[in-house]
């Protein structure tokens, strides 16, 4: 990342904002199951991960949490899923802005009102 270009920090703050839907998106209530907590990439790095453990199944071995096939079944949790995919492209500069994934989100939410 280029620290002297604030891109590159707003593209990492995309990036982190997909791993806090995914936390959020666990502890959804899917078919009557909620997953227990757990911190994105439990499965890859130990509970208190290095600095460099972390680089390396995130940067170097491109590694992304897992999402679960039961989202599929859930039209909000399916939605929500693809913006994650979109925060966190490997190229940051093909990942979301902030703005389209608020607008993406907004438009969700209207949809999700006018079934109801």
């Amino acid at each position: 990342m280029n620290m002297s270009h604030f891109d590159g920090f707003k593209r990492a703050d995309v990036y982190a904002f997909g791993l806090v839907l995914w936390e959020i998106a666990r502890r959804c209530n899917v078919g009557g199951i909620y997953e227990e907590f757990q911190l994105p990439f439990y499965d890859l790095v130990p509970s208190d991960p290095t600095i460099e453990e972390m680089r390396k199944v995130v940067c170097i071995d491109k590694q992304r949490p897992s999402i679960p096939n039961k989202w599929q079944s859930c039209e909000p949790l399916r939605n929500v899923a693809q913006i994650m995919k979109e925060c966190w492209y490997a190229n940051a500069a093909a990942r979301l802005t902030a703005l389209r994934i608020k607008k993406t989100l907004t438009n969700l939410s209207a949809f999700d009102r006018e079934k109801v």
